[in-house]
């Protein structure tokens, strides 16, 4: 979960999509997604904006990414939402989103230790997205930048990479990352 995903009011919220252009004459607009869970925009789910105030979602178009939120009925009052960012909480975002066995929030990954063997390597500073591919941007553990390492790396989120997390825990194995960051 990128920065970009966190609102810099509040650290207990969670962007998840950004509101578009108006579409047609009743209010909808389209809806930008930043998360992978668009099962959470369902009828009367609530969501903040940056300013704190709520707004309550009325209905969700998937297929066409539209978005229709409640006393939102003119064209008018949707253009004064362009580009709204929505937020949500952590508890809400448990409650709505189901996860498959061996799946995991990027929030609860977030000051993870990741240790190959014996070695603790860092923890995990954010997870970025590039392409299709997930990666562990990794705080490199200070005994290891003192030894001139960099203060940074990134590590696949692949099984070729990672043995096991722990959410719990907040712990992740990994095999190969202390090659990934020697030679960062």
């Amino acid at each position: 979960m990128s920065n970009r995903f966190r609102n810099s009011a509040s650290a207990d919220l969670l962007h998840v999509a950004t509101l578009g252009r108006t579409v047609g004459l009743k209010g909808d607009m389209k809806l930008n997604l930043f998360t992978d869970f668009p099962e959470q925009f369902i009828p009367n789910a609530t969501f903040s904006l940056e300013n704190g105030k709520e707004v309550i979602l009325s209905s969700y178009n998937p297929e066409r990414e539209l978005v229709h939120l409640k006393g939102i009925d003119t064209p008018e009052a949707a253009k004064a939402l362009t580009n709204a960012k929505l937020f949500t909480t952590y508890e809400a975002t448990r409650e709505r989103c189901n996860l498959n066995d061996n799946e995991f929030f990027w929030f609860d990954l977030l000051g993870a230790s990741v240790v190959e063997g014996e070695i603790r390597l860092g923890s995990v500073q954010e997870i970025e997205r590039i392409g299709a591919q997930d990666y562990l941007l990794v705080k490199t553990d200070e005994a290891l930048v003192s030894k001139g390492l960099p203060s940074t790396f990134l590590i696949p989120y692949i099984d070729h990479f990672v043995i096991k997390t722990d959410a719990v825990a907040k712990l992740i194995s990994v095999t190969g990352g202390l090659d990934l960051l020697e030679a960062s």
